[in-house]
């Protein structure tokens, strides 16, 4: 299954703060706009995004259709089809996208510990 590019999003107290601190791990502001309290940062393949007041829990986020440069890949799998993957492996999901639609959709489902896990295509 190809799930597209992996960022965790991060839920901050204080958006300002953690966006200084990843720019010290090296991170580079990459999209967001922090006067809405949101952020994406990179550092090579490696992204984070930073939520201000936006969700409670930090949340592991894929994206079908997507590399870690948010540049659409000719080759990936629907969020649709990896929706209907996890269900007949008994997967329960916290939402789902429409299966009569094409295009952006998403869908979330939670790990065994209660993590969060995004499926957001934008392609």
């Amino acid at each position: 299954m190809k799930l597209g590019a992996f960022s965790i999003s991060l839920s901050v107290k204080d958006i300002k703060a953690s966006k200084q601190f990843y720019e010290t791990l090296g991170f580079t502001v990459f999209a967001g706009d922090i006067d809405k309290n949101y952020l994406i940062l990179k550092n090579g393949n490696a992204l984070i995004g930073l939520f201000q007041g936006m969700f409670e829990n930090n949340i592991l986020t894929f994206n079908p259709g997507w590399d870690e440069n948010a540049s659409k890949l000719e080759s990936f799998d629907d969020v649709r089809t990896i929706q209907k993957h996890l269900k007949a492996s008994g997967i329960k999901l916290e939402n789902e996208a429409d299966e009569n639609t094409s295009g952006p959709a998403s869908f979330v489902v939670l790990d065994p510990d209660g993590n969060t896990v995004l499926i957001d295509q934008h392609v």
